[in-house]
């Protein structure tokens, strides 16, 4: 049975999930991928002023194709999670709550969610048609002129994943193969 959970995350919510529970989303999200996380440590780093509030926040690792006539979005797909790495601890200092993407993380980014209370989630990748269909609003905020990697603010509604990594050091990759390895 998938649990029902609201972005922004409160901390409460966070150390409730476990690796291996199915969420579904919903609430107000954030894209970025490796150019926008770059342009926004740069923004932290100088003292200025981020384009959406860290506080709870969840970012989405996905860059999405254009929305055709009727859609408010096209194709939204995770990406690769690992080249946003080396980023999570600045965003997480700064209040990230949760990410969604696709992949392994590093031991640093592990760290970081023990450290700031975060929770890592998959998403399934090749259902990229699938997944825009949970998103009900997207309004590009920042960062335009990178195009489809631009930040966008999304709404979403019963967004399926699958929590990977726990703040409390669980890690669905290493319990998976434990569980389903053939001896």
């Amino acid at each position: 049975m998938s649990k029902r959970i609201t972005a922004p995350l409160d901390e409460d919510t966070v150390k409730q999930l476990k690796a291996g529970d199915q969420v579904l989303l919903s609430g107000t999200i954030y894209t970025a991928r490796d150019m926008a996380h770059r342009k926004l440590t740069d923004l932290i780093s100088a003292g200025e002023e981020l384009p959406f509030d860290l506080r709870g926040s969840v970012i989405y690792y996905v860059g999405p194709s254009p929305a055709k006539p009727g859609q408010v979005i096209g194709s939204a797909g995770p990406t690769t999670s690992g080249r946003m790495d080396p980023f999570v601890k600045q965003l997480m200092e700064g209040g990230m709550k949760g990410m969604i993407g696709k992949g392994a993380r590093s031991p640093e980014v592990l760290q970081a969610l023990k450290e700031y209370t975060g929770v890592y989630f998959g998403a399934t990748g090749g259902a990229a048609a699938l997944l825009a269909r949970c998103i009900t609003q997207s309004e590009v905020v920042a960062f335009e002129e990178l195009g489809t990697e631009a930040v966008r603010r999304l709404v979403v509604k019963d967004m399926p994943l699958i929590v990977i990594n726990d703040c409390h050091g669980g890690d669905l990759y290493v319990t998976g193969k434990k569980e389903w390895a053939r001896v």
